[in-house]
């Protein structure tokens, strides 16, 4: 049964953060919400929360999975970006982008891209994800939280906990997160593509 979690969306109770810490730090799944509607997410190296996260969705192997990162130090670690992509980039972060980026050796490769070795990495605009990532000290391995067979995410705390509640170990609730997705831009041939249209606007890119 899954931990039901009532977050302040502005001022997040540093008990309640350091419980999903916990969590996640014994290789939990969480349901937690970003600007963009909620996430599944767990830490990097959690093979087993991976393999949550596919069966949730029904996932294939050529899913980009996205990191979501505190900051551009995190960002950095984990894909190539140069100079003239970076700037592009920096413009249009923390908010409702993903972006995919050639990883470095630091992202495991069942977490790539099979054939292009690339990976999804996002600066979230939204207070409870940032505090959540502040105390992991790392990236959280993600995912949208889009069931299979449904055209729209679901966007209530206690919907997620209902529906989920032996599937996922905790479920954050902040109040309404919105439904739409994000702007995923593919960066992966060094000029921007965009795949797909969500929050963020796109004119930055074209």
């Amino acid at each position: 049964m899954a931990k039901y979690l009532d977050v302040h969306p502005d001022n997040p109770q540093p008990r309640l953060i350091g419980q999903v810490v916990d969590l996640l730090h014994a290789d939990g799944l969480i349901a937690y919400p970003t600007d963009s509607g909620y996430a599944l997410g767990c830490r990097l190296g959690n093979k087993d929360g991976i393999d949550r996260i596919r069966e949730i969705r029904r996932l294939g192997d050529d899913h980009h999975f996205t990191l979501v990162c505190r900051d551009f130090a995190q960002f950095g670690q984990f894909v190539q970006v140069n100079k003239t992509v970076f700037r592009l980039i920096k413009a249009a972060t923390p908010g409702g982008y993903t972006f995919i980026l050639p990883a470095t050796k630091e992202v495991p490769r069942r977490l790539m891209h099979p054939r292009k070795k690339t990976v999804g990495v996002r600066i979230p605009d939204h207070v409870v994800t940032q505090a959540l990532l502040a105390e992991l000290g790392e990236p959280l391995l993600s995912s949208t939280l889009l069931l299979p067979d449904e055209s729209e995410p679901m966007t209530q705390g206690w919907e997620i906990k209902e529906t989920l509640d032996h599937a996922v170990d905790a479920v954050i609730d902040s109040g309404e997160c919105g439904a739409t997705p994000t702007t995923v831009v593919d960066f992966s041939q060094g000029e921007p593509e965009i795949l797909r249209h969500g929050t963020g606007p796109t004119s930055l890119f074209e």
